[in-house]
């Protein structure tokens, strides 16, 4: 039987990417036993264990770089985990014996794999996005194998022997069950004009809530014929109500507006949008390329090594997208730039046409590559 740890946290975008590698090994390996090594408290202890996954915990953080009293006493913390996540990785690993240990990034990946690495077991890192992350950049070292979503990363890893560019898999509902555009319009009630999304993730995010409510003013005020589906997330509860009140938008009168804090059919709505305003989160620019959909990008700010600026400019740089900073935002070219895009659709259709022209269709079958590789029996290991 085939053993394999998963491990990644902190956030959807580093536990996703496990459990989906988990499903492409399955579908070779039916009987594969998994284990999944995440932060007891995190994001990942929740996902997993939805996912009927075993999980053992192990208390791992990451150091904070500004200097103050609050973040004085998360290093000591930190430097306390990290103390004793070594013969907390020994333990799981003498006792769950591995053939193969899979990171997907974040902090808590870090001690297991390493550990993993130096006893002789086999290792693969999963890197999400085109600017890789701290961890990524220090298990490179000692890792196998570094399973890359796009050629971009490649520019920051010394070992690019070991660097092979898989893609990211997506989730299921991108894959199965698709339906063509005006099917998946007609699916939402809408009719066959044309279908603008945006949403600034689960959270909401707060620039775009603002600009989005000016544009779907600015189609009332002016007569512009557009369905226009926008999630405006945790954050935006009562706010964005607020601001649609304030500019005299009563979605009642305009069923060709569908508004809500959480999209929970993601896929049908992509399907059917000719448009997608987003952030640069590697999974989202990954359904955007799957579902073949120009956009117009706004990286978050405030993420990591401002990772998903350059996540973002890998579209831009192959005229797949329009990117903006946040701190460039205004609701006049917000209005401007979907104005123009309205009126010249053949640039909307370009946009589209190399969205979808970057999308990696084989991703599965090249995760599955590399995994093969090292379930030879003189690749796996023995205990």
């Amino acid at each position: 039987m085939l053993k394999v740890i998963l491990s990644g946290g902190g956030t959807a975008g580093h536990v996703n990417p496990a459990l989906a590698i988990s499903e492409i090994i399955k579908d070779s390996h039916p009987d594969a036993k998994f284990l999944y090594v995440g932060t007891p408290n995190g994001l990942e202890c929740d996902l997993v264990k939805k996912a009927g996954m075993d999980f053992a915990p192990m208390n791992v953080a990451g150091f904070q770089r500004k200097p103050s009293f609050n973040n004085l006493k998360r290093n000591i913390t930190a430097a306390n985990y990290l103390l004793h996540s070594g013969k907390r990785s020994r333990e799981i690993l003498n006792s769950f014996k591995p053939d193969l240990v899979i990171g997907t990034g974040g902090y808590v990946c870090g001690p297991i794999v390493r550990m993993a690495a130096k006893m002789g077991i086999k290792t693969v890192i999963h890197e999400q996005n085109a600017f890789p992350g701290v961890t990524t950049k220090l298990l490179a070292k000692s890792v196998d194998k570094v399973m890359l979503t796009v050629e971009k990363a490649k520019d920051y890893i010394p070992q690019k022997e070991k660097c092979v560019v898989t893609g990211l898999p997506v989730r299921s509902g991108f894959l199965k069950g698709r339906l063509p555009k005006a099917e998946a319009k007609r699916a939402l009630g809408f009719d066959d004009g044309l279908c603008i999304l945006s949403t600034g993730g689960s959270l909401g995010a707060g620039r775009i809530n603002e600009t989005v409510a000016d544009l779907l003013a600015w189609y009332c005020e002016n007569g512009v014929k557009v369905n226009h589906i926008h999630s405006y997330g945790k954050n935006g509860r009562g706010s964005f109500a607020a601001m649609l009140a304030s500019n005299g938008v009563k979605l009642d009168e305009h069923p060709n507006f569908m508004v809500k804090e959480y999209i929970d059919n993601m896929p049908v709505c992509m399907e059917a949008a000719d448009l997608i305003i987003s952030r640069c989160g590697a999974g989202a620019l990954t359904e955007i390329e799957a579902v073949g959909c120009g956009s117009i990008l706004v990286p978050s700010p405030i993420v990591a090594e401002n990772h998903q600026y350059h996540n973002g400019m890998v579209l831009q740089n192959a005229g797949a997208a329009i990117l903006i900073e946040q701190k460039d935002l205004t609701s006049k070219w917000l209005i401007d730039t979907v104005s123009e895009l309205i009126s010249n659709p053949s640039r909307l259709e370009s946009l589209s046409e190399r969205a979808a022209a970057l999308y990696i269709t084989d991703t599965p079958a090249r995760i599955a590559d590399v995994i093969t590789a090292f379930l030879s029996p003189e690749g796996r290991h023995g205990f």
